[in-house]
């Protein structure tokens, strides 16, 4: 009988503990020590609790105490408000347990997110040696999520907020690296960076399904991805797993690059960019600024013009508010290898988007020349740009990438010289020319740049379905 109670006894302290522990507060990954909470702005903090448990929230950036209850799903969630750029500060959360989270700095947040481009860290052989012994800024912080799919919406990550720090840059994205350091030196602020990225996956993996199937054009886009052996195609597998779980904290915007993975379905990219766009900013309830890198020159596409398509619908998708294209086919070593090595440059442009854009900096060059229209003289035709009020000047003495059509459809190589903020294009072997494409190859590296110094966006005049062959005659 004694032993009897005594295993009673122990059973029933074991319960209690277990239900103790089962009651305790706990938080999403993304809310820890380290982390960078947007600043100016009324922020959500999260986390679960027991029904009804009573949660405060207290910071030591003021003397508010926040409180709420556990839901009937064991759900609490604070709305706290953030001062100006600062820290650190210390945030403690209290239920029947007490959680403290050190270091906390108030800034500016971007998620970063892609495919291979966008993940390409120090690791994989880039050539930031200096600036990887270099990264020491404590005001900058990673939190870089682990790949993962899901076929439902989930409420957490496998990550963890990091100082920066010179190992975990050298895994971390290079691009939101160097987008993020010109930010920090320039807004003179703390910057949260987080990183989503999967090489080799298509736009759909990233579409909430109910975005993806509210549209015709996208859903039956996605109804013909195929299965590849280096990724999900699946719609929606990765947002998830890897977007939902923390469209509740608060972000001043998005960077992104990606594109690779649907060049072989150019003629729906520009409707799926921008679903993708508006569904990002309607899970995050906020209409935050969406900055995108077109993709590379790269010998190796399929069809000679596959990825001259994607291009062109990526300029496209510009129409969508609050977003911005950077251009860099002048920013590749190697035309046979798809992942470029200079991303410094690349995240330095983005980030001079978001410098002038985001947030009002004056005297930066961020946008590169745009076709606008065109006009037909004689045998010869002239091209205007957007874009262009200072003029455009041609690194080399011979414009390359100029191709000229008659109404054979038949595009050739063409003569082309600037003149004024104008191109003029013509060909001694096409009379009557109607049609001027533009770097409109997959592996074109053209030389046409604004005076300032940005490349001149790919570009096409006609809307006929076919090639662009170099040296065709």
């Amino acid at each position: 009988m004694k032993r009897s109670a005594a295993y009673i006894t122990f059973a029933s302290i074991f319960f209690f503990l277990s239900i103790s522990l089962l009651a305790n507060i706990r938080l999403p990954a993304v809310i820890g020590s380290h982390m960078v909470l947007q600043q100016r702005s009324a922020v959500t903090v999260w986390g679960w609790s027991d029904v009804s448990e009573k949660v405060k929230l207290r910071t030591t950036w003021d003397t508010t105490t926040y409180t709420t209850t556990g839901s009937t799903s064991a759900k609490w969630e604070i709305k706290i408000n953030t001062p100006v750029a600062g820290g650190p500060y210390q945030v403690t959360i209290e239920g029947s347990n007490k959680i403290i989270l050190d270091d906390v700095l108030i800034g500016e947040v971007w998620i970063c997110s892609g495919q291979s481009n966008m993940e390409m860290s120090m690791d994989w052989g880039l050539p930031y040696k200096d600036e990887a012994a270099g990264a020491t800024d404590k005001n900058i912080r990673f939190f870089n999520i682990a790949r993962t799919t899901a076929d439902y919406p989930q409420d957490d990550v496998r990550a963890g907020w990091v100082v920066c720090n010179t190992d975990d840059m050298k895994k971390f994205s290079a691009v939101a690296y160097f987008f993020g350091q010109s930010l920090r030196q320039n807004l003179d602020a703390p910057v949260g960076l987080i990183e989503a990225a999967w090489g080799g996956t298509p736009a759909e993996a990233w579409t909430p399904t109910d975005a993806i199937n509210s549209n015709t054009v996208v859903k039956e886009a996605a109804a013909k991805l195929s299965p590849v052996p280096w990724g999900p195609v699946i719609t929606a597998s990765i947002y998830n797993a890897m977007i939902y779980p923390v469209t509740k904290y608060s972000i001043a915007g998005a960077i992104w690059y990606q594109g690779e993975a649907n060049v072989n379905a150019a003629s729906t990219y520009s409707e799926l960019l921008s679903t993708l766009i508006n569904s990002w900013r309607k899970s995050w309830q906020k209409d935050f600024p969406f900055y995108y890198v077109q993709i590379a020159p790269f010998a190796g596409y399929g069809d000679n013009s596959s990825s001259a398509f994607l291009r062109e619908a990526q300029t496209k998708a510009l129409a969508t508010p609050k977003t911005g294209m950077i251009v860099i086919t002048d920013l590749v070593d190697n035309i046979n290898d798809i992942h470029p090595k200079m991303k410094k440059e690349v995240g330095n442009r983005l980030a001079n988007y978001a410098l002038a854009e985001t947030y009002g900096k004056k005297d930066i060059v961020y946008k590169g020349p745009f076709y606008r229209d065109m006009k037909i003289e004689k045998d010869k035709i002239r091209i205007y740009f957007a874009g262009a009020d200072k003029g455009l000047m041609s690194k080399g003495d011979t414009l390359r990438e100029f191709f000229i059509a008659g109404s054979d459809r038949n595009f050739i190589n063409a003569r082309a010289k600037i003149d004024g903020n104008c191109v003029l294009v013509w060909s001694k072997d096409v009379k009557s020319p109607v049609a001027v494409r533009f770097a409109f190859r997959n592996g074109a590296t053209p030389n046409l740049f604004s005076k300032e110094g940005l490349p001149v966006d790919p570009f096409r005049t006609d809307d006929w379905d076919v090639q662009v062959t170099l040296n065709n005659k």
